[in-house]
Order: C-alpha cells, then structure tokens, then sequence
C-alpha cells in the first residue's frame, strides 16, 4: 500500500525561489568560469592516448563479472545463498544497512554501482597522460563516481525511502526544510551549529588577550601549575582555520595538555580578513604575524627564548620568519615544532593537481593586488577532497532522510571558515604550490631577506600523518633535510586533523619514532618503532630539555607594556566569514 506524502506544494515553490541564485550562479560558471574557482582552469583538456591492451583487460574482467552478478542475483531470489561478487572497501560506510546485502534488488544495484565504479577506475587507468593530468582526470572521476552511488537518491536508498513511507512524507518534507536553509546559507550543514559557541563550549581555556594589531591577537593562557617553564611555548595556527582547533574541549585541548604539563602558552589568533585586509602579503604575516608574536611572547616573560609550534601553513609562516630572524643575526627560537607542514612543495597531494600557471595567473588578476578570497569556497575545496566523508552523508541525512545533523566540536570548527588575502594567497599559490621556491635557499625575498630555511639550526620535531591528503608524509618528512638543526621526524596515525588532535589523556592510536634518518623516508618507515598512544606525550618529553629552568608561574597575563586587552578568546576569532 502506498501512504500518500504530505508534502505541501509552498515547500517545492519555496525551494526553486530559494535555489536561484545558486543555479545561476552555477550557470554563469559554467559559461565564463570563476577565477577564484580552486577547481577551475582555463587549460583545454589534453588530448590523451589509451593504451589498448590495458583496455581489453578492463573490460575482460568487467563483463564476466557483470553475468555473475546477475546470476547470482537470480539464484538468491530462488532461495540459493552465494558471496557478492564485489564488495565496498571495509571503510565504505555508505552500504551499512541490512537491505544492500539481504535485500536481492538492492544488492543488484550496489554491485552493479561498485562493478562500474571500478571500470571507469580501470578505464583511466588505460589513459596515457601526463601524472599531473592523470590525478585530476581519477579526481573528477572519483567525485562523478561518488555523486552517482545509489545511495545518494531516494528512490535506490532502501533506508531513505523506508522513511518517506513510514512518516508519511515527512522525512521528506523535512528534508527540503533542511535544504532550503542550506541553499540560503552557501553551504551544507555537518553538524549543529547551535549546540556550540566560542568562548563557552570551545576555545574556552582561560586566557587573555595581551596583544593585538591588524593581523593577529595573542593570547596568554593562565598557568595551571604553580612551576611553569622559563621559555615560553608560541603556537601558530593555520591562518586558512580558526585557532581553537587546538582547544576545542578540555579532554582534547593542545592548550590545555601544554599548560597541564608546565608551559606558559602562547596563542596566534589571527584576523578574519575583511575589505580592511585586501591588500595584505605573505610578508605581513611574516613580520607583522610570526616575528612580532615571538617578540611579544619574549617581553612578557622575559625569556631568552620561545620554544614555537606551527601547524600546517602557520608552520610554513613560521618557517619563513624563523629563517629571516637567524638571517638577521637574531636567535630568538630555542626550538621548532612543525605538525603536518609542508616546506618542500615538489609532492604537494591533492590539493596542489589544480594549481596549474594559467589559474594562477587569473587569480593574480583578479585578486593578487588586492581583494579576498572566500573561506567558504576554500572550505568546499576540502570537502570535495573526501566527499564520502563530508559531503554525500550529509546530502543523505540532512536531505534524503530529513534529519538534523549531530553535535560534533571537530565539524563545528571545520564549518566556520575563514578569508585570506588576496595578494597573501595568491603569492602562496604561485611561490609554494606552483614554482616551490621556499626549498631552494635565496629564490625568495621576504620581508627584505633572502630565504634559507637551512639557516634555521634550532632543534625541529616534525610530525606527519600517514593517512594526511593535505600533506602527504612524504613530503613533510622532506622537512627534516632543509631544516639546518638537529630533527626528531615523527609520524602519526590518522590524518590531517585527527592524526594531530589525539588527546594524551584517551592515548588512542599510535605513532612512528627512531626510524633512519639519512634523508629516504622509506628507508626511514622501514626502520621506524612504533609505538602505542599519543604524539602528545612523546612531544612534550622531547621539548622539556629546551623549555628552561622552572620558575614561578605568573599570576598576571601580559605586562608593563603589554597590558590585558581582553578576555580570551578575544575578538577575531568571533568573526564568521562572510
């Protein structure tokens, strides 16, 4: 019996009045592109070549199985039990449900998607292309792949269309309510975003902001032992995410385990960029973020020296201004720590296939002298880089089933973007990604200084990610040969995010240490222990030697000259992105 579906016909009027402006803003890039597209190049496609006999193969192999799948499928319906004759990857989540093996009509329809899924794999695989050019052509494949799962439709997703029955059409109903919110929005919900605020639930540790200036605000968080370390810990952020990532709650808070374990910290809260920022450069960041950060950090304790962190393009911004201070005779840093940071940029993963001359010289026009580029594009881009995991479970959930997405600090963090500066993001892209000159000692200028990461001879701990598609671990451990001071390379479990958040106190997963340094990180993964639990605590017993002698924790924020602006978390770290 078929339940009528109670969907009233202002819900569809209400979602094609609301998806205007996005279809045509779809229209208008398909039609004259968006040169700030991460995604869009003005490069035709390259005419390619197939390699024949690798083509038979694909399709030998495909045909075969096809028959079996159906056959299979038949004797099932007569009763008769067999294995599937292909099966979704252990971490595929998206055919969980009982229906997609039990059910004979379902299971069809996933082994047929999957069967097909690995054709087109095997078909460009045959194409003989340039690497570059065969690493975008498997990405555009993978995410047409991923669009046409049958479990991204409601018809073909037997938990969704049970929903549609059971409520009577309400699931559906809902559904549109939730994508009518996103479409005014700009984006897809990943998590509730009502179940958090900054400053309450996240970035919550106690601190005070005891610096500011048009780039960035410091914080200094309150001690949480009578002892602290004479030099002071520093971190810097990437400035492409909010800070808090590294204090989302007090069981997986960076901040807080440092404090915990005797450390006066240091925060980089960077400025959401506005119009007021059109204009800022990569050599702002430098000067005026991580060199004037390190200076402050100084005069408040007194210290000789700053033990800095940086994490992703915060540890890049680091890096550079650690090697124009040793160029200018300074010798302010008594170590560096580096977490999934990319400074040789010849193996850049996924990210670096859509970076090509032509993109980046259209962006160079649009926005390199002056203009902002949107975190929300930015963030999508990301996204896009792992669909099954933060893009289609929500377009079923949020839309299919017509369900609100849970509470998860992570997503929440990862939803509230930020802006960069036109002129600073497009030398980024031409400087790193496209012509990778950092590595190379005196091709770049900046702040009036020749580059040479060499010169940086302090202690450097760097920590990659095996499963990391941002930063390849290859190309992070390529870290530990430019650095000119003694390294301890380190890597990790999980990814970008998760390989780098892994509370000491949960001491999940595991890492790699001690493998052979000679300069070949294979030879270095072959030799390396592993070892049970969290980088944290390896970290933290590597950095004490550099960390000082113990004096008395300072019961004030700030000083004479630095005085309290504001509670932590301050300001800029409140600013959403446009």
């Amino acid at each position: 019996m078929i339940m009528p579906l109670n969907i009233p016909t202002e819900y569809i009027q209400g979602f094609l009045k609301s998806g205007q402006p996005f279809w045509r803003a779809m229209v208008r890039q398909e039609t004259n592109g968006d040169p700030l597209d991460p995604m869009h190049t003005t490069v035709q496609p390259p005419e390619a070549l197939v390699d024949p006999m690798a083509l038979i193969d694909a399709y030998s192999a495909y045909w075969p199985q096809l028959a079996s799948v159906w056959t299979r499928t038949l004797a099932s319906t007569m009763g008769a039990e067999s294995e599937p004759v292909i099966a979704p990857k252990r971490s595929d989540r998206r055919f969980l449900a009982e229906d997609w093996r039990k059910n004979a009509w379902y299971c069809l329809l996933k082994q047929n998607y999957l069967l097909n899924a690995r054709l087109l794999e095997d078909v460009i695989d045959a194409v003989i292309l340039s690497e570059k050019d065969k690493r975008k052509l498997e990405f555009f494949a993978r995410q047409l792949i991923d669009s046409l799962s049958p479990a991204n439709f409601v018809a073909t997703n037997p938990e969704a269309l049970r929903l549609v029955f059971e409520s009577s059409g309400d699931s559906l109903r809902d559904g549109f309510t939730n994508l009518l919110g996103d479409l005014q929005r700009g984006n897809i919900s990943i998590t509730d975003e009502t179940a958090y605020e900054v400053g309450r639930n996240v970035a919550a540790s106690q601190g005070t902001v005891v610096f500011e200036n048009d780039l960035f605000q410091l914080i200094q968080y309150a001690p949480l032992t009578d002892k602290v370390a004479k030099r002071p810990l520093l971190i810097m952020p990437p400035c492409i995410n909010k800070y808090y990532i590294l204090d989302l709650q007090p069981e997986n808070s960076f901040v807080r385990f440092a404090c915990e374990q005797g450390m006066t910290v240091f925060m980089v809260s960077w400025r959401n960029p506005d119009a007021a920022m059109a204009q800022t450069t990569w050599d702002d960041y430098a000067e005026q973020g991580a060199l004037a950060a390190i200076d402050v950090a100084l005069a408040i304790t007194r210290a000789d020296r700053v033990n800095a962190v940086g994490w992703c393009v915060g540890g890049t911004i680091l890096s550079s201004a650690a090697a124009i201070s040793r160029a200018r005779g300074d010798d302010k840093l008594a170590s560096i720590t580096l977490l999934t940071t990319m400074l040789d940029f010849d193996e850049p993963g996924e990210l670096g296939v859509f970076i090509d001359e032509a993109g980046v010289a259209q962006r160079e026009g649009a926005i390199g002298r002056g203009g902002i580029y949107s975190g929300k594009e930015l963030g999508f881009t990301f996204q896009t880089l792992r669909a099954n995991d933060l893009i289609w479970p929500y377009v079923i959930d949020n839309y299919l089933k017509g369900k609100s997405p849970p509470a998860f600090d992570l997503l929440y963090w990862n939803a509230d973007s930020t802006n960069l500066p036109g002129p600073m993001y497009t030398w980024y892209l031409r400087n790193m990604y496209l012509e990778n000159n950092l590595c190379k000692p005196g091709r770049l200028t900046v702040c009036g200084t020749p580059v040479d990461l060499g010169r940086i001879d302090t202690p450097a701990y760097v920590l990659a990610t095996e499963e990391d598609h941002i930063v390849p671990w290859r190309s992070a451990y390529r870290s530990t040969q430019l650095v000119g001071g003694p390294t301890q390379f380190v890597l990790g479990a999980s990814g970008h995010i998760a390989g780098v958040v892994n509370p000491a106190s949960k001491n999940k997963r595991s890492f790699k240490a001690s493998g052979d340094s000679t300069g070949d990180p294979d030879a270095w993964l072959a030799s390396a222990e592993t070892r049970p639990g969290s980088w944290w605590n390896h970290w933290i017993e590597w950095l004490k030697p550099y960390a000082g002698e113990s004096v008395n924790a300072r019961k004030k924020p700030g000083s004479a000259i630095h005085k309290p602006v504001e509670p932590a978390p301050g300001r800029y770290v409140q600013v959403r992105a446009a």
